[in-house]
C-alpha cells in the first residue's frame, strides 16, 4: 500500500522561519487526563439547527498580515458553497473565527472561547504560529481537523489531525521521545528526475535559521549530494557574495533557511551575478499566485522556482476537484496552495459530520471518523493521509509528493502526478 508523505521538517518550521521564531506547543498534560472527563459528546449548540465549527488563525501576527490566512479562506469558501447547497443534511455550518494574534496567550484565549463558550463541534484548518492551546483542545477531546503543522502539536496530542497525517504515538510528547522524523523525497526527486548533484543551502547566522539549514544539509548528504553551505549575516546580509560563491561552486539546486524578503533578495542577487540553477526550491507556504510580484526583480531566478508539497496543484483546473475549489474562490484576489488545503480540511470535517447522521453531529462521532481515517484524499486533493500510532519511529517509507514549477505566463505548472512521484526514502530524525 502506498504510504502518504508525513510532513517534513521543512513543513514543520517553514512558517516560523518567516520571522525566524521558535514555536511552542504549550504545557503538557499526563495521558491519564485524556481518558476521563472532557466534552466527548458535545453536540452542535442546543436551540440551533446549525453545526458550529471554529477556525483559529494567526491573522494578525508578528510575521505580518495574510501570512497565515490561506487555510482559513479556503475552509470558509468550502463552507459557503456547502451552505448554498443545503449544508450537512439540511443543517448549515456556522463558522466561528478567532484571530490569536500569533501569540501563545492569544491562542489559549481563542481555544477557551471556541470550546467553552461557543461550544464548537470541531476546529478546522487551524493555522497558528504558537499553538499553545493544543493540550486544552486535546483534553476537551475536540477534534482539530486539517491543521497546518507549523509546530509539533499534531505529532504530540491525541484528537489533533494535521493535514498531512501522523504516525507518532501522540501521547503528550512530540513524536518518539521528543524526536520527529521526515523523509528525503524532495532531494531524491531532483536527483532522479533532474540529475542534480550539487546543492547549496543558504541561511542566516541566527540559531533557528542555522538549525533548519543543518536539517536540509543532512537530508541532502543522505541522498549523496555535494552540499555547499552559504551563511549570511542576519542584520546585514550579503546575498550577492553568497550567490557568486554558489555560482562558482556549480550548484544545481538552491535551498534556503531565510525569510520571504531574504528569498527575494537572494533571487535578485543570483540574477545579478548570473547564477543559473536547475531549481530554486521553495515550500508549500510560498506556493502562491503572487510570485510575479514577490520576485519582480529577478525574472531568471523566478522562472527557476519549484515548489513541493502533499496536495494537488491549485492551478490544475483540469482536475474536477481543483476546478470546484477555483470556481468557489474566484472572488479572492490571490490563490495559494494553503487555500486549497484549507478547502480540503473543511471537506474532511464535512465527510466526518455526514457519517454521524444516525447519532447526530457530536465531537465524539466526528473524532471517531477521524481516528478511522485511512488513505483519505479529500476527493483527490491530498496525497493519501493516514493516522497511526506506531510504537517505533519509521526507518524508511514510500512517500509521494506534489511538484510544480513557476513559469511566467502560465503560473505554477505541475511536474508529473503527485500519486506517481513516489520514492522509498530513509526517515531522518530531528528535534522540533
Amino acid at each position: 500500500m502506498r504510504r502518504p508523505r508525513r510532513h517534513r521538517a521543512a513543513d514543520a518550521v517553514a512558517a516560523a522561519l518567516l520571522l525566524l521564531l521558535g514555536t511552542a506547543c504549550g504545557s503538557r498534560l499526563p495521558e491519564s487526563d485524556f481518558e476521563h472527563g472532557g466534552r466527548t459528546n458535545a453536540p452542535a449548540p442546543s436551540g440551533s439547527s446549525s453545526v458550529r465549527v471554529g477556525i483559529i488563525t494567526s491573522a494578525t501576527s508578528p510575521v505580518g498580515g495574510n501570512t497565515f490566512t490561506g487555510p482559513r479562506d479556503g475552509a470558509k469558501a468550502f463552507f459557503d458553497r456547502l451552505n448554498a447547497r443545503g449544508g450537512i443534511d439540511g443543517h448549515p455550518v456556522e463558522v466561528r473565527e478567532c484571530d490569536d494574534g500569533g501569540s501563545g496567550v492569544g491562542n489559549n484565549t481563542c481555544v477557551r472561547r471556541l470550546i467553552d463558550e461557543d461550544q464548537v463541534v470541531a476546529l478546522v484548518a487551524t493555522t497558528a504560529l504558537d499553538y499553545a492551546g493544543a493540550s486544552r483542545v486535546s483534553h476537551a477531546r475536540v477534534p482539530d481537523i486539517g491543521g497546518q503543522p507549523i509546530g509539533a502539536a499534531y505529532d504530540t496530542w491525541p484528537h489533533l489531525y494535521g493535514i498531512y497525517g501522523s504516525l507518532a504515538p501522540r501521547n503528550g510528547t512530540p513524536g518518539w521521545n521528543g524526536r520527529l522524523y521526515g523523509g528525503t523525497e524532495v532531494y531524491r526527486y531532483f536527483k532522479r528526475e533532474k540529475g542534480a548533484r550539487t546543492a547549496a543551502v543558504v541561511s542566516y547566522n541566527q540559531a533557528a535559521s542555522a538549525a533548519y539549514a543543518r536539517l536540509v544539509e543532512e537530508g541532502l548528504k543522505a541522498e549523496g549530494y555535494k552540499v555547499v553551505t552559504e551563511q549570511v549575516d542576519f542584520a546585514l546580509p550579503n546575498f550577492r557574495a553568497a550567490a557568486a560563491d554558489l555560482k562558482q561552486q556549480g550548484a544545481d539546486l538552491v535551498f534556503d533557511a531565510v525569510d520571504t524578503h531574504g528569498n527575494a533578495q537572494l533571487c535578485k542577487a543570483m540574477d545579478e551575478v548570473g547564477a543559473e540553477v536547475i531549481a530554486k526550491v521553495t515550500n508549500v507556504q510560498n506556493w502562491t499566485s503572487t510570485v510575479s510580484e514577490d520576485y519582480k526583480d529577478s525574472p531568471r531566478c523566478r522562472n527557476a522556482l519549484w515548489a513541493t508539497g502533499s496536495s494537488r496543484n491549485y492551478e490544475d483546473t483540469g482536475d474536477a476537484a481543483v476546478r470546484q475549489f477555483r470556481d468557489a474562490t474566484q472572488g479572492l484576489k490571490t490563490h495559494s496552495q494553503w487555500q486549497l488545503e484549507g478547502w480540503a480540511a473543511a471537506m474532511w470535517f464535512t465527510d466526518a459530520a455526514k457519517s454521524c447522521a444516525r447519532t447526530g453531529v457530536t465531537r465524539a462521532c466526528v473524532d471517531a471518523f477521524m481516528n478511522r481515517s485511512e488513505n483519505y484524499t479529500a476527493g483527490g486533493l491530498l496525497v493519501p493521509v493516514v493516522f497511526e500510532r506506531s510504537a517505533e519511529p519509521p526507518k524508511d517509507r514510500r512517500t509521494c509528493l506534489s511538484v510544480a514549477r513557476w513559469q511566467d505566463g502560465r503560473g505554477w505548472v505541475s511536474q508529473g502526478d503527485m500519486n506517481g512521484n513516489c520514492f522509498d526514502v530513509p526517515q531522518l530524525s530531528y528535534q522540533p
